[in-house]
């Protein structure tokens, strides 16, 4: 029997599994093991197949004897895969990826599978996708993204809420050791209190100006000391106290630098704007247009207003200086012209808000009054 008539007959059915390798060699597809499942689920295939205890036989079988696809139809099947996923989804997170490991990355995938999905790959790669997607389909605002594939980054594509996705990824952060040569990405300050460890160890604590005492035959230490400072790179000194204290003091993850939105860029901290946050800024942009309108004696929506009162009072006081009138002077006139009808008018809203302040005033200069006596009665006059 050939080797091909071997891996047909571990399928279970010669002829369908016949179908699903010439299916595969045509397609040239990557992730055989999903084709050959999704066959199954299809009924090309045995369902007993899924659960066969030979499936994994088959699998390794048949992957050995799957032809390998060369770098230039890698690239070709990253290029389409990269091209659907801007065809399918509007929204993009350019999240950095430095210092985190390939589980706590599957853990992320896993957590946004069904809305999101995550992909990496060389900056390069991405770059020639994206040019070759904008050549094909004419849109121009996808470039927008090749200035944001710099560093270690990778790709979310999203169809859910922004905001939402950003605070998932950040969940899956895992804290690390400070490893010697690695740049301190925060502060790292240790805190005072009992180390458990015995006085031997008091070495690691000079070397690093730390100051410690012994309490019952542990050391410990008196005050914080900022060990690393943010920037600074970790020194093995450092990196081996922190060690024996046990402490962690970095976590790494999936960080958000930038986020595409429908031919957008804009900065992450955009999503964590409140509505309060968006009427305050809309409020001081509509100020700032006013201001300039009123400068520039430029008509505006928001200006209108001031304009209309300033011109108004431009015409009054033209019509005071002058025997020309309109209704709304008339009264500025009658006024003007008799002062005591205005007085008339005020004094009974001033007589009613001015007896609290009068009696207030009155309880004020007896309170002061018992102090002036007192002074004098204890002898401490200003000339005595």
């Amino acid at each position: 029997m050939r080797r091909d008539d071997s891996f047909y007959a571990h399928c279970g059915c010669l002829e369908d599994a016949k179908k699903v390798f010439n299916s595969m060699r045509t397609r040239n597809v990557v992730s055989w093991t999903a084709l050959i499942v999704g066959y199954a689920q299809n009924g090309c295939l045995r369902s007993s197949l899924l659960t066969d205890k030979r499936f994994d036989i088959c699998i390794k079988r048949f992957n050995k004897m799957a032809p390998k696809l060369s770098k230039s139809d890698k690239k070709l099947a990253y290029d389409s895969k990269l091209c659907q996923f801007i065809d399918e989804y509007t929204q993009i997170l350019v999240v950095f990826a430095d210092n985190v490991g390939s589980k706590q990355l599957q853990n992320i995938r896993k957590g946004l599978r069904g809305d999101s999905v995550v992909l990496m790959g060389k900056n390069t790669m991405m770059k020639r996708s994206v040019r070759i997607h904008a050549e094909k389909t004419g849109n121009q605002a996808i470039l927008n993204l090749i200035p944001l594939l710099v560093g270690n980054v990778g790709l979310i594509f999203t169809k859910g809420d922004l905001k939402e996705v950003s605070e998932e990824v950040a969940k899956y952060k895992v804290g690390a050791p400070a490893r010697v040569g690695l740049v301190a990405p925060i502060d790292v300050v240790v805190p005072p209190g009992n180390t458990g460890l015995d006085p031997s160890q008091t070495s690691f604590f000079q070397v690093l100006n730390i100051p410690t005492k012994i309490n019952k035959g542990t050391v410990e230490i008196i005050t914080p000391v900022e060990l690393i400072k943010k920037g600074d790179k970790v020194g093995s000194s450092e990196a081996a106290l922190l060690a024996k204290l046990g402490i962690r003091p970095f976590s790494y993850g999936l960080i958000v630098t930038s986020v595409y939105d429908n031919g957008t860029v804009f900065s992450p901290e955009v999503l964590d704007m409140t509505e309060e946050d968006l009427i305050e800024k809309f409020a001081l942009g509509v100020s700032m247009v006013t201001s300039l309108s009123m400068a520039i004696s430029y008509p505006t929506l928001a200006a209108a207003p001031h304009m209309f009162i300033n011109a108004y009072k431009n015409a009054l006081a033209i019509a005071v200086e002058t025997d020309y009138s309109f209704p709304q002077a008339d009264k500025v006139k009658e006024f003007l012209a008799d002062p005591s009808k205005f007085l008339v008018a005020a004094a009974p809203a001033a007589a009613a808000g001015g007896d609290a302040p009068a009696a207030a005033a009155k309880e004020e200069v007896k309170k002061e009054e018992p102090e002036e006596e007192s002074d004098e009665d204890m002898g401490l006059g200003l000339f005595d």
